[in-house]
C-alpha cells in the first residue's frame, strides 16, 4: 500500500511510536486529541478513536485501534470515525486491528483499558448540546444493570422497579447512598466486578463521601438496607421475569459469508468452506459470522481501497439494521487469531512480519522529513537476557526413580542423574517470605514410555498429601525452565534407562540396551550459564555431536578427553571442569582444542565429520496471555482476559497463564477437590487445542499452583498483593469487605509449614545461603584427587552449603515413602489422568480450528464423565492408570496377541472401563471386525497414519 503524506490526517503524525493510550475526539468531521485528564470520559454525542499501543516483549509495537459510536452520533460522524481509523493504520504502517465500538455493546478489550467501567454522559460536541453538570442539592437518582465478570457492561436503565430481575445485578444510585442489588441468579464472580463499579461511582460522583449497601435478592423488610433500598421504589413486590433486550440480535455461530470487495462492488464468494487460498492479496474481503463483521485487507491494496472497504461494511449493517454487530478490520499478514481460526488451515507465514516493516519505515521517512521524531515507530531489536528463575536456590531436594507402579528414592549422590529412559519425581523445598514453599514435579525422559502415566498419579498424590499446598509440575527431558536447572544446579542426562518399564520396554521390542556404563564410550555436551545452572548431556559418540560454541567429555573407559569448541568461553571450560568432577572423578584428563585434536580423539568418535558451530537457543518468552478456562465433561472451554489484573483471578475459578515458554494453571481456594485434580489435565489439554496458534511444543513446562501458595516465578507477571490471596470468603465477600470497610481486609493469618528438612537454620541471611561454591574463572583446578583427600576436605566445608561435589543432607519427607496411602482415600484422585496418558505417549497436531469451532459432533473432545460422577466412583479411574502385564488366560486375543474387549468397555466414559490395559492404546484391544466398524479402516491402515491424525480419530470415538 502506497502512503502520501496529504492522505494522512496531520493529527496522526508521530502517533503510536510508545506504550500507552492515545484518543482522539471527532469534531466537525476532524481528529482532535484529547487530553489524558480525560481519558475514558465519553459523550453520548460523540465518536471518539482509541490507539492502544502496546511494547512487545521481542522489541516490537502492537497496535490496537478502536472507534467508538456514542448512541446520539450522527451517522455521518460515525462514518468519518470509520474512515479516520484506516488512516491512522495506514500512519502506522497498516498493521494495526481495527473495531467498531457501539455504546452499550464495546468488546472486553475496549473496555478493559478503562477498569472498572465507562460511564458515558449525555452530551457532546458534534451533536450540538453538551454536558451539564449538577450540584450535590440537584442529585438526580440513577440505576445502572451490570453485566460481566471480568470486564463489566454499564448500561444505565429506567427507575423503575420493571427493570429490576432476578438474573442481573444493579446499581442504584441515590443522592447519599449507592445500593448493589444482587439478583438470585447472578454470579459470585459478577457481583464481584459490580463492587468495582460501586466504588467507581463513590469516587467520581461522591468525591468518595457516601454509604455503600449491599442487598440481596430475596431479603425481605426484616433487613434495614433492603428495607431502605425497597423504599426508593414504593415497597417491596415481587420482580417481573427479564425481558429481552432491544436490539438483541441472535446468531448460528457456526453460520459464515465471504463476500469480495472489489472496485466498490460486494460479490459473494461460493465456497462450502473457508480456506486461505480464497484470499487475494490484491482485494478486500468480507467475512460475515453474525455476531461480528470481518474486512480482510491485502497488502496490496491501496489507501482508497480500504477506505471504500470500511464505508461498505457500515453501510452493509445500516441497511441490515444490525446495530450490535461487531466490525472487526484486519491486514494480510497481521490476522488475529479469532480470525484464522475461522478457516479450515492457516498457513505460518513469518515472511510477512519481516516484510511488514517496510511499511513502517516508509511512513517514518515522511514523518522524519518533516521534522518530527520517529525513533518509537520502528521496530526495536529484542534484548537478549539471561533468564531469571525466581526461584530460592538454597532449599532442599529429594528425588525418586519411578520404577513400576512405586517410586525409590535415589541417594543425595545420584538425584542429580537422571535416565533418558526414565521417569522421576522431585520434591524441592525453599524459604518463601513467610513460610517453607514446596515444588513437587515429573520429569520425563525422551525414552520414557511405560511409566509416564504412573509418575502423575504419585505425585498427584505427594500434593493431595501437602494438602495442595505444593506447586505441581511437569517437564519434559529437553524442555525443562530454568527452575528446573537452578533447582538441579550440576545436573546429568545418561542414555538408557535403570526402571523396570524401560528394560521390559526395550526387551518387548528388540532394541539394544544403550544404558551409560562408566567402562564403555560415552560423550557429553556440557552447557550451563553458571555453578549453579550447568548441565552435562549424553549424546552419540560421532564427530557430528561436536558444536563449537560447547565444551565435551569423552571417555571410554580410563581413557578421557575433554573437548573445548573455539567459541567457547573460560566459563564454559570452568564448567567442563566441574562436570568431569561428577562424571569422571579422579581421573586424568587429556586436554583438546578444536582444531589440534589428536588421533585417538579423532579415533574413538569413529574419525572426523562436519559439525555445527551456532549455539543452541532457548525459546523466548513472549507476553503473557491469562485465560478463565472449564473443564466439563472431557472439553476444555477458555476465554481470554485482556490486560488482565491480580483481581482478575476469581478465588471460585481456574485460570490459565501462557508465556509460551511455560503454562501456568492458577487454582482458587473455591475450587473443588476434583478441580484441583484436574488441573494438570487442564493444561495438557491447552497445549494441545493450542488456542492462540503458536505453535506450542507438547512438552511445553507446566505448572499448577493454588491460590495463597503462589511462587514468585508466578506472581512476577502481576502486581501482586499477597495479602489478597489470603482473605475470607467468595469474591463477592472479600470485595464487599474493602469497599464497604475500607480498612484492612480480614485476612487468613499465613502459617509457617512445618519444616520438612534438618541441618539449615531458617533464619540464616539469603546471601550466606549460596549452595554452590564460590566460583573464579582463574581459579585453578586441582585434578586427580584421591578418596581419602576428597572425604578430608569435606569435613572442612560449612555443612549448611550444597556443593557442587557434596550432596544435600538426607530430609524428611512431605510425603513419606513409608506411608502406604489408604485405599479409601484413592477416590480423590484425578478421573483425568487416565486419559493424560495418551496425551503424554502421543502428540497431537492437531488444528485448533475444529476445537474452537466446535466441529461436528463426532469431532469434538469427548466426555469423560456422565457429568454426575462423585468422589466415590474416581477410584475405578485410578485403578485404571495401573499397566498390568498379565494377561488373562481367558480372553480371546488378536493378532498381537492383545485381548480383545468390546468398544462400549474401552471408551473413556464406558460405565464398567477394562483397567488391565494400556490405556495409551486403547485401540489395540478392540477385534479386527469392531477396529474397521468404528475406525473405517484396517489396524494396518491406521498405524500408518500421521500421529495427529490417528489421535484426531481416536479423540472422535472417545478412545483418547
Amino acid at each position: 500500500m502506497s502512503v502520501s503524506m496529504k492522505d494522512l490526517d496531520p493529527a496522526f503524525r508521530g502517533s503510536g511510536q510508545k506504550d500507552g493510550l492515545e484518543i482522539w475526539r471527532i469534531e466537525n468531521f476532524k481528529p482532535i486529541p484529547a487530553p489524558a485528564s480525560s481519558y475514558g470520559k465519553f459523550f453520548m454525542g460523540d465518536s471518539y478513536i482509541i490507539l492502544k499501543t502496546t511494547a512487545l516483549k521481542n522489541g516490537s509495537l502492537r497496535h490496537d485501534i478502536h472507534y467508538w459510536i456514542g448512541k446520539d452520533t450522527s451517522q455521518d460522524e460515525a462514518g468519518t470515525a470509520a474512515i479516520l481509523t484506516v488512516e491512522l493504520d495506514a500512519a502506522l504502517g497498516g498493521r494495526a486491528v481495527q473495531y467498531r465500538e457501539i455504546q452499550g455493546n464495546e468488546t472486553e478489550k475496549f473496555l478493559s483499558y478503562f477498569r472498572p467501567c465507562i460511564m458515558p454522559q449525555p452530551g457532546g460536541v458534534a451533536s450540538g448540546f453538551n454536558h451539564v453538570e449538577v450540584n450535590e442539592q440537584d442529585y438526580k437518582t440513577h440505576l445502572y444493570v451490570c453485566h460481566g465478570k471480568h470486564v463489566v457492561h454499564v448500561n444505565e436503565v429506567p427507575f423503575a422497579r420493571s427493570s429490576l430481575n432476578h438474573d442481573d445485578i444493579f446499581i442504584l444510585d441515590t443522592k447519599s447512598k449507592i445500593f448493589q442489588f444482587s439478583g438470585s441468579n447472578s454470579s459470585i464472580q459478577e457481583r464481584a466486578k459490580a463492587l468495582e463499579v460501586v466504588q467507581y461511582i463513590k469516587d467520581t460522583f461522591h468525591e468518595g463521601k457516601c454509604e455503600i449497601a449491599s442487598v440481596e435478592d430475596g431479603r425481605m423488610m426484616a433487613d434495614a438496607e433492603a428495607g431502605e433500598f425497597w423504599g426508593f421504589f414504593g415497597g417491596f413486590a415481587p420482580l417481573p421475569r427479564r425481558a429481552p433486550a432491544e436490539g438483541n440480535e441472535k446468531h448460528d455461530e457456526t453460520a459464515f459469508k465471504l463476500l469480495c470487495f472489489d472496485q466498490g462492488k460486494l460479490e459473494p464468494v461460493d465456497c462450502q468452506s473457508l480456506a486461505h487460498e480464497l484470499l487475494e492479496t490484491n482485494k478486500c474481503y468480507f467475512l460475515d459470522c453474525g455476531a461480528e463483521l470481518y474486512v480482510w485487507m491485502g497488502r496490496i491494496t491501496s489507501l482508497m481501497e480500504r477506505k471504500g472497504a470500511s464505508e461498505a461494511a457500515e453501510k452493509l449493517l445500516s441497511d441490515s439494521n444490525r446495530t450490535r454487530t461487531h466490525i472487526i478490520k484486519v491486514i494480510e499478514g497481521f490476522e488475529t487469531v479469532t480470525f484464522k481460526s475461522k478457516f479450515k488451515e492457516w498457513p505460518q507465514t513469518p515472511e510477512l512480519k519481516l516484510s511488514s516493516e517496510d511499511g513502517r519505515g516508509k511512513v517514518a521517512a515522511l514523518l522524519k522529513r518533516q521534522g518530527l521524531n520517529v525513533k518509537g515507530l520502528m521496530k526495536a531489536a529484542p534484548t537478549q537476557e539471561e533468564p531469571q528463575s525466581y526461584i530460592d536456590s538454597t532449599g532442599n531436594l529429594q528425588v525418586w526413580r519411578v520404577n513400576d507402579k512405586d517410586k525409590v528414592q535415589l541417594s543425595p549422590s545420584d538425584q542429580s542423574k537422571f535416565y533418558t529412559g526414565d521417569c522421576y519425581i522431585f520434591q524441592y523445598t525453599y524459604p518463601g517470605d513467610d513460610k517453607e514453599e514446596c515444588l513437587i514435579g515429573t520429569w520425563f525422559g525422551k525414552k520414557s514410555i511405560e511409566d509416564r502415566v504412573i509418575a502423575v498419579s504419585l505425585a498427584s498424590k505427594m500434593v493431595e498429601s501437602a494438602k495442595f499446598q505444593a506447586v505441581q509440575a511437569r517437564f519434559y527431558e529437553g524442555k525443562e525452565p530454568i527452575q528446573f536447572f537452578v533447582i538441579f544446579q550440576s545436573f546429568q542426562v545418561f542414555k538408557g534407562g535403570l526402571s523396570s518399564g524401560y528394560k521390559r520396554f526395550i526387551a518387548e521390542n528388540g532394541i539394544d540396551d544403550e544404558s551409560y556404563s562408566e567402562d564403555g564410550l560415552a560423550l557429553f555436551r556440557i552447557q550451563g550459564s553458571g555453578p549453579e545452572n550447568m548441565q552435562a548431556i549424553q549424546v552419540e559418540p560421532v564427530a557430528s555431536s561436536l558444536n563449537s560454541s560447547y565444551c565435551y567429555i569423552l571417555h571410554n573407559g580410563n581413557t578421557v578427553f575433554t573437548w573445548a569448541g573455539n567459541l567457547t568461553t573460560a566459563l564454559d571450560q570452568e564448567l567442563m571442569e566441574r562436570q568431569l568432577d561428577v562424571i569422571k572423578p579422579n581421573t586424568q584428563s587429556r586436554s583438546q582444542k578444536e582444531g589440534s585434536e589428536t588421533d585417538q580423539f579423532w579415533s574413538l568418535l569413529g574419525g572426523k565429520s562436519e559439525y555445527s558451530g551456532q549455539k543452541m537457543v532457548r525459546e523466548l518468552e513472549s507476553d503473557p496471555h491469562l485465560f478463565s478456562c472449564i473443564l466439563s465433561k472431557g472439553n476444555l472451554k477458555v476465554k481470554e482476559i485482556h490486560h488482565f489484573t491480580q483481581d482478575d483471578l476469581m478465588t471460585e475459578d481456574v485460570f490459565i497463564l501462557d508465556c509460551h515458554t511455560s503454562i501456568f494453571v492458577w487454582v482458587g481456594q473455591q475450587v473443588d477437590v476434583k478441580g484441583r485434580l484436574q488441573a494438570l489435565d487442564a493444561g495438557e489439554k491447552f497445549i494441545v487445542l493450542d488456542f492462540l496458534m503458536e505453535n506450542l511444543a507438547r512438552e511445553t513446562p507446566v505448572f499448577t499452583v493454588m491460590e495463597g501458595n503462589e511462587p514468585p516465578f508466578f506472581t512476577r507477571f502481576f502486581t501482586w498483593d499477597s495479602a489478597k490471596s489470603l482473605m475470607h470468603g467468595n469474591s463477592y465477600q472479600r470485595k464487599l469487605a474493602i469497599v464497604k470497610g475500607g480498612g484492612a481486609p480480614a485476612l487468613d493469618k499465613p502459617k509457617r509449614r512445618t519444616t520438612v528438612y534438618s541441618g539449615r537454620s531458617t533464619t540464616q541471611d539469603k546471601s550466606q545461603r549460596s549452595r554452590s561454591m564460590s566460583f573464579s574463572p582463574e581459579r585453578v583446578r586441582v585434578r586427580g584427587r584421591s578418596p581419602a583427600f576428597t572425604a578430608l576436605a569435606a569435613n572442612f566445608e560449612s555443612s549448611s552449603n550444597r556443593n557442587l561435589s557434596t550432596p544435600p543432607p538426607v530430609v524428611k519427607k512431605l510425603y513419606p515413602k513409608s506411608v502406604t496411602p489408604d485405599p479409601s482415600n484413592t477416590a480423590s484422585k484425578s478421573p483425568a489422568i487416565a486419559a493424560l496418558a495418551g496425551s503424554l505417549d502421543h502428540p497431537s497436531q492437531t488444528p485448533a480450528l475444529e476445537f474452537m469451532k466446535g466441529g461436528s459432533e463426532s469431532e469434538k473432545p469427548k466426555q469423560e464423565g456422565d457429568g454426575k460422577e462423585g468422589v466415590d466412583t474416581v477410584a475405578t479411574r485410578v485403578e485404571s492408570l495401573t499397566i498390568n502385564e498379565d494377561v488373562k488366560e481367558n480372553e480371546p486375543e488378536d493378532d498381537e496377541g492383545l485381548p480383545i474387549y468390546l468398544y462400549e468397555r474401552l471408551k473413556t466414559t464406558a460405565a464398567d472401563p477394562v483397567t488391565e490395559i494400556d490405556v495409551t492404546r486403547r485401540e489395540t484391544y478392540l477385534s479386527s471386525t469392531e477396529f474397521k466398524e468404528k475406525f473405517g479402516m484396517t489396524k494396518e491402515a491406521f498405524s500408518k497414519l500421521p500421529k495427529w491424525k490417528q489421535n484426531r480419530l481416536k479423540i472422535a470415538l472417545q478412545l483418547f
